[in-house]
């Protein structure tokens, strides 16, 4: 069985080192529209929709400072992975209440088998790493972000 890797679904056009966000509800806007420009959206509003009831049910600030937003959806027209970062930090109602200054949000389309889990799976698994955070806190270029993944 073929295996979808973190690095497959990120790409230069949709990673943001300065998310100019304030608030939860204003940085899920933001990587959207970062996601809707790269060309990934073929209907935004049923994608935003499905991001949203997600969220409403729980959120996925999964502390540690990153918060891993998702939605499956048919307004997507193939599966990808929008990276943000914002310096000052945003208040995500994460589980150890702490700010999230990483995000990663994930998308797929409705028919796609359950591959997202696996991404989502594999991402947070990256993520309890101190150095991979840091790495991601720290990178100068859209490229410094994907080259942590490609280790």
């Amino acid at each position: 069985m073929f295996k979808i890797k973190i690095v497959d679904l990120l790409n230069e056009k949709g990673i943001q080192l300065n998310l100019k966000a304030k608030n939860k509800e204003e940085v899920l806007k933001e990587l959207i529209d970062i996601l809707e420009a790269s060309g990934q959206l073929s209907n935004r509003d049923d994608f935003e929709r499905a991001v949203l009831e997600r969220e409403n049910n729980f959120s996925t600030g999964i502390g540690m400072g990153v918060a891993i937003p998702h939605g499956k959806s048919n307004g997507v027209k193939e599966a990808s992975i929008i990276f943000g970062r914002s310096e000052k930090g945003i208040d995500y109602q994460s589980m150890d209440e702490a700010p999230a200054y990483i995000f990663f949000l994930i998308a797929v389309p409705a028919d796609s088998n359950n591959e997202h889990l696996n991404v989502l799976s594999q991402l947070s698994r990256s993520l309890m790493h101190s150095e991979i955070r840091e790495g991601l806190k720290n990178a100068k270029t859209a490229q410094d972000v994907i080259g942590i993944f490609e280790q």
